[in-house]
């Protein structure tokens, strides 16, 4: 991860750089402000002519096709085109609006990072909160040291009649991000090369194709700076330097999109993106008053950049957290579903009968087995749930008899962060599960997996007996997968990667 953040942070200079000197020549030339759309279309075709070659260069294009390679035993499944392919079309709305919010007259180049990293780390926590996710504490405080920032950046705004333009393209900004990284979430993220590249792969081709067709379409639609964007524009020497901000920003974007990749759960790659965005424009604010004259950042600006590194340390808290949390130091492999009355607990008696039949026919020995659910409510143990009748009707028909105690005994547990980071490794049911459970326990995603990675286990709550035996047989299999990638010495020991 350090080396992705400082090529970030290495390559954000000479695109912010490169973009305000020529906002700045051509405003010189046109002894008035310039519309950034004029621009746009030139950095789009820059970014799409060089994205192939990156492609080719890092051999990553075999990843994109449909007979690329394939994920490793146990690890999750490439992720179908069309969610990645929408993730593309929302990147280029990222891309585009990025480009465009610097090239606003009167706004520096740190109040602009200042909105929009401010903005991204705001909406964490809300669209946590919205999806029924754990928000801590620490990411509500996130959450107002970012609109703190984002209310004094915008006091210092020069210009208040760029305002609304500024806003609508923040807010275009802010809906690209929010989307991508829901896509993002539920295809990739798993730390397996061969999911994650797919992703990187198709998302990298797919946005700037995107951006293209989207200023075309707006050209032929009639808009005038679009249309001289494609015409007589790309005839000017300007149009040069334009490509060339196009071609910084797929650099960038390469490595800002492997820092979201990385498998740690979004709020460690948030805040760990948005402050080395941050610190290059910090940089680059100063490099161009000394070279091209512009102001140095206002004293607000400075104030809300420390606003907004205080709601990046806020965010990353737990994270770093989890990080120094002893990982697995009980042997302990916990079963999560939603209510802890049908899948985990299948899965936990499956798992303890699979585990004592390997040790008794000479095998290693197994870890400790238990199971939680994410939406028990911590009432006292004699009012949750029992484990439902028809499951356990189900593990008696596939023989786990020793469970018939346990099984009569069971009351719903609920999950608590304490639990994930003291296990071995957490057992998700569903890969939405695991998102929660991520919520729940940052920095623990190495250890927190898909019991089936090739797909979500749905719950047979409400169904009838032989939708539970199904249930009760995929979990077993799965099982019986774990055990067999760690080598028969119990689950912890598979592969991490298969989330």
């Amino acid at each position: 991860m350090a080396w992705l953040v400082l090529g970030y942070l290495i390559s954000y200079i000479p695109y912010v750089m490169l973009l305000k000197t020529l906002v700045l020549e051509m405003s010189g030339a046109a002894a008035g402000p310039v519309d950034g759309l004029v621009l746009l279309p030139a950095a789009a075709l820059g970014q799409l002519a060089v994205m192939p070659l990156l492609l080719v260069l890092s051999g990553w294009w075999r990843y994109a096709r449909p007979g690329g390679p394939a994920p490793g035993r146990g690890e999750a499944a490439l992720p179908p085109y069309g969610p990645v392919l929408a993730a593309g079309f929302f990147a280029s709305l990222v891309v585009g609006t990025t480009t465009l919010a610097f090239t606003f007259t009167g706004t520096s180049v740190l109040l602009v990072l200042l909105l929009m990293r401010g903005g991204v780390l705001a909406i964490s926590p809300l669209v946590d909160k919205v999806r029924g996710r754990h928000v801590t504490r620490s990411a509500w405080a996130a959450l107002l040291c970012s609109l703190a920032a984002v209310l004094v950046a915008l006091g210092g705004v020069r210009d208040h009649h760029l305002a609304l333009p500024a806003l609508l393209c923040l807010g275009v900004y802010l809906v690209g991000y929010v989307a991508r990284f829901d896509l993002m979430s539920r295809v990739a993220k798993t730390g397996s090369h061969a999911t994650d590249r797919r992703y990187f792969a198709v998302e990298h081709a797919a946005a700037p194709v995107f951006l293209v067709l989207l200023l075309a379409a707006g050209a032929l639609a009639g808009h005038p700076a679009l249309r001289t964007g494609f015409t007589s524009f790309l005839a000017t020497p300007h149009a040069w330097t334009a490509a060339a901000v196009g071609v910084a920003y797929e650099v960038l974007f390469v490595f800002g999109t492997l820092i979201y990749l990385d498998r740690r759960a979004l709020t460690w790659c948030v805040p760990a993106n948005r402050c080395a965005s941050l610190v290059s424009g910090l940089a680059a604010a100063y490099a161009l008053h000394h070279l091209a004259g512009t102001p140095t950042p206002t004293g607000g600006e400075l104030l809300a950049l420390v606003l907004v590194v205080a709601a990046v340390a806020a965010l990353s808290a737990p994270a770093l957290a989890g990080l120094r949390a002893p990982a697995g130091r009980t042997g302990q492999v916990v079963f999560v579903c939603g209510n802890n009355t049908s899948r985990s607990p299948l899965a936990e008696h499956i798992a303890r009968h699979e585990a004592a039949r390997r040790k008794a026919a000479g095998r290693a020995g197994a870890p400790r087995f238990t199971s939680a659910g994410l939406h028990v409510a911590p009432a006292a143990r004699r009012h949750r749930d029992p484990m439902s009748p028809y499951a356990r009707a189900a593990l008696e028909s596939l023989g786990v008899h020793s469970a018939r105690r346990r099984a009569r005994c069971h009351r719903a547990r609920p999950l608590t962060a304490d639990l994930c980071r003291r296990s071995a490794v957490v057992y998700c049911m569903t890969g939405a599960q695991r998102d929660e459970v991520l919520a729940l326990a940052p920095g623990t995603a190495a250890r927190v997996l898909c019991l089936d990675p090739h797909g979500d286990i749905p719950n047979p709550a409400g169904q009838p007996p032989e939708v539970y035996l199904d249930c009760a047989r995929r979990i077993r299999t799965a099982i019986r997968r774990r055990l067999l990638d760690a080598g028969g010495g119990g689950l912890h020991g598979g592969t991490p990667e298969a989330a």
